[in-house]
């Protein structure tokens, strides 16, 4: 792809249960799966939190003491401290599903996101709940991006709210981030998203990702998807997504609540893989990818899926 620097990425991916007793896997060391000419882009992702800002209360083992936002955030602390490189993402539906939304709305959910050191985030069918104006009066406690291509605000309250894409440079590697929203009409009430317009996410994606590969020169393009990981029918998915674009690295999924054990690799049309993951709900599980850029024309890729309760 068009990019600054010419260089492989070899790829290790990790999905992470945030379980009771913390986010612990059989990590390599940063300095093992770099060399001297390398650098480390680690991306860090979560999606579908639902105000799950503590562990699950629950009378189910599976749940009960595990997720919730404040083991992510120690995490993603950490990480970020052993590689500044490091950026954490959320693929939307941070809205509804415990009292603190009840309560505090989105307000409480987006504060402490911001403090656990999000970067960037997209919007899912659930922010939509108390309409457009229960997304404007929190969105001032964002102190992160919400990354939105494909939703077209002119026409309400949030124009000019939600950047179409955003670019971080991390060690002159520079990383282009562009959002997709579901369709709405059908899932969410007309009132609550009014004159907003949904426009196909799969003619934005291509527009997005030619932009920053050709005209931003992005080395590394991630698409924050809320669109859903795989239908029956031929409703768009992030599966869709990934074989009909062409520049895109990495698509970050959520809407369906997926439990992946394995991240998947899916061709693009040019015959490249797209690695596609979902990291379940509620912080149950953090989605780990670290990109190593290497100075070496040597084609090399090297998967890595590790999960540890």
């Amino acid at each position: 792809m068009g990019g600054s620097v010419m260089m492989n990425r070899r790829v290790f991916l990790r999905n992470v249960f945030a379980g009771s007793a913390g986010l612990y896997f059989g990590a390599k060391p940063l300095n093992i799966l770099a060399g001297n000419n390398s650098r480390i882009v680690t991306i860090l992702h979560t999606n579908d939190i639902h105000c799950h800002i503590e562990p699950f209360e629950s009378s189910d083992e599976r749940y009960n003491g595990k997720g919730g936002l404040a083991r992510i955030s120690q995490y993603a602390k950490q990480v970020k401290k052993e590689n500044p490189n490091t950026l954490l993402l959320d693929a939307g539906d941070m809205f509804q599903g415990t009292p603190y939304f009840n309560f505090y709305k989105g307000e409480l959910i987006l504060k402490t996101m911001t403090k656990a050191g999000y970067d960037a985030g997209t919007i899912g069918n659930h922010e939509f709940d108390n309409g457009l104006e229960g997304i404007l009066k929190p969105l001032e406690y964002a102190g992160f991006p919400l990354i939105c291509s494909n939703y077209d605000f002119s026409d309400t309250i949030l124009k000019d709210k939600f950047p179409q894409y955003e670019i971080f440079e991390k060690s002159g590697i520079r990383i282009g981030i562009y959002g997709l929203g579901i369709e709405l009409k059908g899932l969410v009430s007309e009132k609550n998203f009014g004159n907003t317009v949904y426009n196909d996410p799969l003619k934005t994606a291509l527009e997005m990702e030619s932009l920053l590969a050709n005209e931003e020169s992005c080395d590394l393009i991630i698409c924050l998807s809320h669109l859903g990981l795989r239908y029956r029918d031929n409703k768009i998915s992030d599966e869709v997504l990934a074989s009909e674009t062409g520049f895109t690295n990495l698509i970050i999924g959520g809407h369906t609540h997926t439990f992946l054990e394995k991240p998947l690799e899916i061709k693009n049309k040019s015959g490249e893989k797209v690695i596609v993951n979902q990291a379940w709900w509620g912080g149950l599980m953090l989605g780990q990818v670290d990109f190593v850029f290497e100075d070496a024309m040597k084609k090399s890729v090297l998967i890595e899926n590790k999960m540890n309760s």
